[in-house]
């Protein structure tokens, strides 16, 4: 046995380097021959290039009786073409290794394509081929609205969706497409045929009307050759973009209660409307939401969920329905989650607590500090992919908002203060002004709502 003892040689432990500044980045904008407007982001390493289209059809275009339209459309995109059937556009895109998906909201149709740079100019010709000359066959669109009508059943079964449903038709009057759920219901559902599908598309779908955002790593890419020789071939008429309806709502403090006999737990879900990204305070009510709810530490979490013990979690979030430059636009203010039944008058009444602390002691420095450390010092990582930028920036278009608008928001959330922040959240949610809704079990859960004092409580199935 040797007597020279082994020696370890340690090497320098690393150490982090400088930050760098981050901002989101800016895109460059133009515009192709055929009208299409662009935007594109040149991301050095990002392999996976996304290309992100938006197509002025509204749901509120959708003909009177045919809610869903817009839905089957989008998917009945890739479903076959004047070159491709289904079977073939679906092989084509997987020879790509690329991934297209397309879905219909309240500013219009977004088509989302994701491929390896090496192969994108293969995949945009299959996404130019989908806008330009969808087939839309009768037998594919009969398939794609009875898995719709399959997953109807499914989502008024969820207590969330359901919650979901009877908010939006509480708060907002029936002429409004945004009364209604998304996708159509089972009625409006069954009344699609191919005839209506087309219909849909020659009157909706056209360049002129449309944005495209392409975001990854474009080096050694000619990018407009290829944009002009797929999407540039695209042809249609010229038209102005469809007038955005001005979103009202009735926010008179009420409960609605979905009776689900036997249920163990009730669904929870408390809104109204509120002001959306073009206004001033939607910084600063981005702060003050989530110190109330936004993660596990905000302040309904903590009495709801680890004080009391009523919940697995709690949620308070801002959702912009329909975003407008002329002020008519508007994002819902929710407060979303599920209790235990037999707690629920008693949840229903801390939450109320919770909310009325706030307005009386505000938030403090730590808790706005908190929130900005999240909301601000995650961002590099939340758009490392080119799908997060791509689908960032075309939420802006669709919301009518400045190229710079999320950059700016950035600095606007960091030198929010903390008086602000709790102003625009006492604003956001005040006690007077709440749609309560409740999916649960009625004959428990309605006489210890009803003592709460809230206001109305209507029971419906």
């Amino acid at each position: 046995m040797s007597d020279t003892a082994a020696v370890m040689t340690f090497h320098p432990r690393p150490q982090g380097g400088e930050p760098k500044p981050w901002a989101f980045p800016a895109p460059e904008r133009g515009a192709l021959a055929n009208g299409v407007t662009l935007l594109t982001s040149h991301r050095p390493g990002q392999q996976v290039v996304a290309v992100e289209v938006l197509l002025a059809a509204p749901l509120d275009a959708e003909p009177e009786g045919l809610d869903g339209v817009a839905t089957i459309m989008a998917r009945a995109l890739s479903e076959g073409t004047d070159q491709h059937t289904a079977e073939e556009f679906a092989a084509e895109l997987e020879r790509c290794g690329a991934t297209l998906d397309a879905h219909a909201d309240h500013p219009g149709v977004r088509v989302s394509l994701e491929v390896p740079a090496s192969r994108l100019d293969r995949a945009l010709a299959l996404l130019a081929e989908a806008l330009r000359a969808p087939a839309f066959p009768d037998d594919e669109i009969k398939r794609l609205v009875a898995n719709r009508l399959d997953e109807i059943p499914h989502e008024l079964a969820n207590p969330g969706r359901r919650a979901a449903m009877a908010l939006s038709e509480e708060l907002f009057p029936a002429t409004l497409r945004c009364s209604r759920p998304r996708q159509g219901t089972e009625e409006t559902v069954r009344r699609i045929d191919a005839d209506a599908v087309r219909a849909f598309y020659t009157a909706h779908v056209r360049p002129a009307t449309s944005t495209a955002v392409v975001v990854g790593d474009l080096t050694g890419i000619d990018l407009p050759a290829l944009l002009d020789d797929t999407l540039g071939r695209w042809t249609g008429s010229k038209a102005e973009p469809r007038p955005r309806p001005a979103i009202t709502a009735d926010d008179t403090a009420r409960v609605v209660i979905v009776d689900r006999p036997g249920a163990v737990q009730t669904q929870l879900l408390i809104g109204r409307t509120g002001a959306d990204r073009h206004d001033p305070v939607w910084a600063a009510q981005v702060i003050g939401t989530y110190c109330l709810g936004g993660t596990l530490t905000s302040r309904l979490d903590r009495v709801l969920r680890e004080e009391k013990g009523y919940t697995y979690g709690v949620r308070a979030f801002g959702q912009v329905l329909l975003g407008s430059a002329d002020g008519t636009g508007a994002a819902l203010l929710a407060i979303s989650g599920s209790v235990a039944t037999e707690v629920t008058g008693a949840a229903l009444a801390d939450l109320r607590q919770v909310i009325r602390t706030l307005a009386e002691g505000g938030l403090t420095d730590e808790e706005r500090d908190v929130a900005v450390q999240n909301l601000v010092g995650v961002a590099p990582l939340r758009y490392e992919t080119a799908a997060a930028v791509a689908g960032t920036l075309t939420d802006q278009v669709e919301q009518e908002l400045p190229d710079d608008f999320q950059a700016r928001l950035y600095a606007r959330l960091a030198a929010t203060g903390t008086v602000e922040a709790t102003a625009a959240a006492v604003s956001a949610f005040p006690l007077d002004r709440l749609v309560v809704v409740l999916v649960g079990d009625a004959s428990v859960i309605a006489e210890p709502v009803r003592a709460l004092g809230i206001g109305p409580v209507r029971v419906t199935g």
